[in-house]
């Protein structure tokens, strides 16, 4: 069983690992992607989550690309007749989600789900927890030197607070759920030897490619 861990050293179990695409205007845009006009969820096994520093990517694709994101971590059953707040969040922290860009491009042309562009092993890169509830952030990702991604969480188009409603709604929210809450602009290609530095405000986390 997939554990986070928390800053003190403390762990909990991992259940679900939800995923919202199409979070921010501007990462829409760059993709060439439509507004959904309600969040796009899909799921990652737990088997892709890792919060080792060293990275394998999959052998089978030739265009990773990297999405950094807050993340989420829920510690409570929500009973199905209640709404969700975010007193139901335990944590947060800082997440890659990482995606086969040419296996899911060529998924979605047949109309296939892209489970194997998000779901292999590593594709959820996630930090060690801060206990508490998140506020507004600023998320960044640099790749060997460059900043990549920088840009604060006041840009979600589904806030918090909607995510949770929406996914209660849909599926019901459980302890140990984990939600990687959207990536902002600037996603990009990663290569073997690749050095990334993500950062959540003021702390930063070095994560080798191989």
């Amino acid at each position: 069983m997939k554990h986070i861990t928390f800053k003190d050293g403390s762990t909990a179990p991992v259940n679900n690992i939800y995923c919202i695409g199409r979070s921010y205007a501007e990462h829409i845009s760059e993709l060439g992607n439509t507004p959904t006009g309600e969040p796009l969820v899909f799921l990652k096994p737990t088997t892709a989550l890792t919060t080792d520093n060293t990275l394998r990517l999959p052998g089978y694709s030739e265009d990773i690309y990297h999405e950094v994101e807050l993340v989420v971590y829920i510690d409570q059953d929500v009973a199905d007749d209640q709404i969700p707040d975010l007193s139901c969040i335990a944590g947060y922290g800082i997440g890659l989600d990482l995606t086969a860009r040419d296996i899911q491009n060529a998924l979605k042309t047949k109309g296939m789900p892209w489970t194997t562009a998000k779901g292999f092993r590593h594709a959820a890169w996630l930090s060690v927890l801060t206990k508490g509830i998140p506020t507004t952030h600023q998320l960044s990702l640099m790749v060997n030197g460059d900043i990549r991604q920088d840009d604060s969480t006041d840009k979600l188009l589904f806030d918090i607070t909607y995510q949770l409603n929406f996914l209660h709604e849909k599926f019901g929210l459980r302890q140990g759920d984990i939600i990687y809450t959207g990536t902002p602009k600037g996603v990009g290609r990663l290569v073997s030897g690749d050095t990334l530095v993500a950062k959540l405000d003021t702390e930063s986390y070095t994560i080798h490619i191989v």
